[in-house]
């Protein structure tokens, strides 16, 4: 580079095609919404695996929950920077701290004689008040993020360093009751309305406002979800209502929460009618006041493409327990690719294939995101999204 090459400012430097490719995203982002693009995501992502002495353990008293456990994601960071956008979290409650630093798993292996493993909290994070992370209490508990804000701190500076990515999508499951299959597995605390409260305010302490996608921001001015997300595409430009799924102009850099279940959904909205005032969308029956995601994990196309050209954001699962990726059978993920679904979780990203067969999950031409197969408009470039991860 010349002295005055290394003196002219950047802009100047760039060649023309990317100003015309800048360009082209920029007004592609004006119109498309963020339920006309497909993504895929990352099931159970801060799942970091089993530890040996745990895993001869469990193997010797349930091979089959073994081999459905079999699997290990890359740290949140690594995930998003190989081209996952959609997240998914497993919480439980813990509001007075240490409810679950001791899994009964840890004195089994001992009781066995097995080889001690390594300590799954050397931190003492769980030790701390705030919702935790793992994905079965007392067998499951080994995360790349054991608290939630310490999750959503990951996803938050990751976000900030990439200010331009698509949105990501955040499901959080909230896990209660009794889990696992040990005789003596802890309790686990209930969700209630204070805890769901507690919930946004952790939320809030990561994400600021304007860093969010949130019910009240669709809603906008109508009563309920439902007429929100299904009504926007067909405002006129004169039109005084507001709301409706945002734009990719409105949506990069952003965060978006979704409940991946359904039986708290009449707890999470007690007292906040189509969700006002909450920050995650609920997994919802179609139609309800609160419906603007759903899951259709094992829907068909048909069931999944209806619901899309409704208007609503809907998560499919496109692998699960581990089986196809044992004998790369891509049945169900060929189907969840050619539906309208958004969100298409699986247990091995491309960034993450299967080590038994290869077997991956992902967009064609290595793209981050593509246009909607069912929902996108005309004209919709998929190279206008986002860069591609090859």
């Amino acid at each position: 580079m010349t002295k005055l090459q290394a003196a002219l400012p950047f802009f100047i430097l760039l060649p023309l095609s990317a100003f015309g490719q800048q360009s082209d995203t920029l007004k592609q982002d004006q119109t498309l919404r963020i339920n006309q693009i497909q993504v895929i995501g990352s099931h159970n992502s801060y799942h970091s695996g089993i530890a040996p002495s745990e895993r001869k353990l469990i193997e010797q008293q349930n091979p089959k929950a073994m081999r459905a456990l079999d699997y290990a994601h890359a740290p949140l960071a690594d995930q998003l920077t190989g081209g996952v956008r959609q997240l998914e979290i497993d919480i439980y409650a813990d509001s007075k701290g240490g409810r679950y630093s001791h899994p009964a798993i840890v004195s089994k292996v001992t009781e066995a004689g097995l080889p001690p493993d390594p300590d799954f909290d050397p931190l003492h994070e769980m030790d701390k008040p705030g919702f935790k992370v793992m994905h079965v209490l007392d067998v499951d508990q080994r995360s790349s993020c054991h608290t939630l804000i310490a999750c959503l701190t990951t996803i938050r500076s990751w976000s900030q360093q990439h200010p331009q990515h698509l949105p990501i999508f955040i499901l959080v499951e909230t896990k209660q009751g009794r889990e696992g299959a040990a005789p003596q597995a802890h309790q686990a605390e209930p969700f209630t309305s204070q805890t769901f409260d507690a919930l946004d305010a952790e939320i809030s302490s990561v994400f600021s406002a304007n860093e969010m996608i949130t019910p009240d921001q669709v809603r906008g001015s109508y009563d309920t979800l439902p007429e929100a997300i299904q009504t926007i595409s067909a405002l006129s430009p004169t039109s005084k209502k507001t709301g409706g799924w945002p734009t990719l102009a409105n949506a990069r850099g952003k965060v978006i929460f979704l409940m991946d279940q359904r039986p708290v959904e009449q707890v999470y909205t007690q007292g906040h009618p189509s969700l006002r005032g909450r920050l995650i969308f609920t997994n919802a029956i179609p139609g309800a006041p609160d419906a603007a995601f759903t899951e259709e994990n094992d829907g068909t196309k048909a069931e999944i493409d209806a619901l899309a050209r409704q208007g609503y954001l809907i998560r499919t699962r496109t692998d699960d327990g581990t089986e196809a990726a044992r004998t790369n059978d891509h049945t169900r993920a060929d189907i969840a690719l050619s539906s309208g679904a958004q969100m298409l979780s699986t247990d091995y990203p491309s960034s993450e294939p299967s080590r038994w067969t290869g077997f991956f999950v992902g967009l064609p031409h290595g793209l981050v995101a593509r246009c909607n197969p069912v929902t996108a408009p005309p004209g919709c470039v998929d190279s206008l999204l986002e860069p591609s991860t090859k």
